[in-house]
């Protein structure tokens, strides 16, 4: 069940009508669903572009349309048009668009784990690295390999304390240090190759 209020309706039939377009609706939909990247999108619906498995959602004057695969992440959603300090700004809320291992439902080794594969790993992938959870300490200090174009990086270091270190904290407050356990002298392939003089360069 998604809920929209009155006040969210009202702006989307005003933008319904500035198109201009009879029978156009919305389509809410959940981006990265599941994953700590999840989002809600919405945009206008042309009858076109129906295909005839998404859930709809009737109010005054026009429909909304969700996507089949984004149901169960948008189940218990609430959409509502609030007053900001400069005007208004349609809110969306999701409980569930960001999956279930959360907070005290989770412990700290699940979370950060998550944070690896739904956040820095898509990045890092980028440059054919990947990093992975070894060990999370009862003082709440994490251990890390890297792997990849990661493993013997010149800037294995900037990596770590700028980009992951940051995101991990950032993510989840518990985090007291982040350590590197790689054995970066194996390996074979990195982005940046380090030089005895101290500077790296792109491979």
């Amino acid at each position: 069940m998604i809920d929209i209020s009155e006040r969210a309706q009202s702006y989307f039939r005003k933008l319904l009508a500035e198109q201009g377009s009879p029978g156009w609706g919305i389509r809410l939909r959940a981006r990265d669903g599941g994953t700590l990247k999840g989002d809600c999108e919405l945009s206008f619906c042309e009858p076109g572009e129906i295909v005839g498995d998404e859930w709809v959602l009737e109010c005054e004057g026009f429909s909304v349309y969700i996507d089949s695969a984004s149901v169960p992440w948008l189940d218990g959603a609430a959409l509502d048009y609030l007053p900001t300090g400069t005007g208004h700004a349609l809110s969306v809320r999701a409980p569930r668009l960001r999956g279930d291992v959360d907070g005290a439902q989770s412990s700290l080794a699940e979370r950060v784990n998550r944070v690896i594969v739904d956040i820095i790993n898509p990045q890092l992938a980028q440059h054919s690295g990947r990093v992975s959870l070894m060990e999370v300490g009862s003082d709440g200090s994490v251990v890390l390999a890297f792997g990849g174009g990661c493993q013997g990086c010149g800037q294995v270091d900037l990596t770590l304390r700028e980009g992951i270190e940051r995101t991990l904290r950032e993510q989840v407050p518990e985090i007291t240090a982040v350590r590197d356990a790689t054995e970066h002298a194996k390996g074979e392939n990195p982005y940046y190759a380090a030089h005895a003089h101290g500077e790296s360069a792109l491979r």
